[in-house]
């Protein structure tokens, strides 16, 4: 609430002041070259940390997961084949 001797902008004025300072942020310097590659050094540090967090898959299991799409994806592979044959007869019978 306000005190008794301040006035409260009304809305008008303060949607004006918020565009207003978004002009003056955007006109703000952009950042220099030195200061983009020292972010991006950072940003690499960060990076490289987290990869040393995660738990890599050994060999066999990678060999293993690998194994198990390569056998989903031929049996979908015959699925589908076989579902395609089945409508394009049905399709040809009705056609023809």
């Amino acid at each position: 609430m306000a005190k008794n001797n301040e006035v409260q902008p009304d809305a008008s004025q303060r949607v004006a002041d918020k565009v207003e300072s978004g002009r003056k942020e955007s006109v703000a310097k952009k950042p220099g070259l030195m200061e983009r590659i020292n972010s991006f050094k950072e940003y690499v540090i960060l990076a490289r940390n987290e990869l040393r967090k995660v738990s890599w898959p050994t060999l066999k299991e990678t060999r293993k997961t690998s194994l198990v799409v390569l056998g989903f994806v031929a049996v979908m592979a015959l699925l589908l084949g076989l579902v395609d044959l089945i409508l394009s007869g049905i399709v040809r019978f009705i056609l023809y």
